[in-house]
């Protein structure tokens, strides 16, 4: 116990430097976190303000945030007499290591870049990518944020968007509605034309240009199919649908024109 005494007090000195430097290090590490997310932050409230993307400034800012905590960490320990320069040579080669063992994480960070290039899709549109469908809510260093119609949260890899096609149902202003409808071989054809013509014309949401098709597609085992291919605006496309589908089964109720369906005759034989 003396000897430690005596050890303690032989370099008090430099015990209490190294102590000031252990605090001003942790000070400096504490202080920096809050710097780098000031900065993600004010990175992305000008993004905002300039009215780019958001989903662009959400990669932006977390790019920030990982330059500004980096730099933060290589500070803190500079100040407890670690010679960053050898630190960061290190860090290097070790990252060099990590990166073969973590190459989905870097190639999700280079398709997050790929995506921010190419703007495939952006802040609020309903794409397909990947096996999934939802809208883009961010867009983050290795995964991409959606919300699905039922309020459900997708975070998807970068790499798994851009690694297949990507189907973005909100890029033009306008869609068209594929709808097939099939009457009886007995309705009359020209009658189920006009029928299916007069619900499109009486729905307003329906763009006069491009012009509506309806025209008979297919004869098929048990009804000939009609194409009914309006066009309406992006915003308008679900609300459409199930208002036609509705307004045509009825519109052809009324005409007394049967829409046919699936059904099997089972025939009993009686043995004596």
């Amino acid at each position: 116990m003396d000897t430690i005494l005596n050890w303690i007090n032989e370099n008090s000195g430099l015990i209490l430097q190294y102590s000031i430097q252990a605090v001003i290090a942790l000070v400096i590490f504490l202080l920096g976190g809050r710097v780098a997310k000031f900065c993600a932050s004010l990175t992305e409230k000008a993004f905002d303000k300039k009215k780019v993307d958001k989903a662009v400034g959400s990669f932006v800012s977390s790019i920030v945030y990982a330059i500004v905590f980096m730099a933060t960490i290589l500070m803190a320990l500079s100040q407890i007499g670690i010679e960053t320069t050898s630190f960061i040579a290190i860090l290097g080669a070790a990252g060099l290591a990590v990166g073969l063992a973590l190459q989905g994480s870097l190639s999700n960070f280079a398709s997050g870049v790929l995506i921010i290039l190419l703007r495939p899709f952006k802040s609020g549109d309903y794409v397909e990518a990947g096996g999934k469908a939802g809208t883009v809510k961010k867009i983050e260093i290795f995964s991409t944020e959606f919300r699905t119609p039922d309020n459900k949260v997708i975070i998807m890899p970068n790499s798994s968007i851009m690694s297949g096609p990507i189907v973005n149902f909100s890029r033009e202003k306008t869609r068209r509605i594929d709808l097939v409808i099939g009457v009886g071989y007995d309705a009359d054809l020209r009658e189920a034309k006009a029928v299916l013509k007069s619900v499109l014309d009486k729905e307003s949401r329906i763009l006069k240009d491009p012009a509506y098709t309806v025209a008979v597609n297919e004869l098929a085992d048990s009804s000939v199919n009609f194409v009914v291919r309006p066009w309406v605006n992006s915003a308008d496309y679900w609300p459409a649908y199930f208002d036609l589908m509705e307004n045509i089964k009825i519109a052809l109720d009324d005409a007394n024109i049967s829409i046919p369906f699936p059904q099997m005759d089972v025939h009993f034989h009686k043995e004596d």
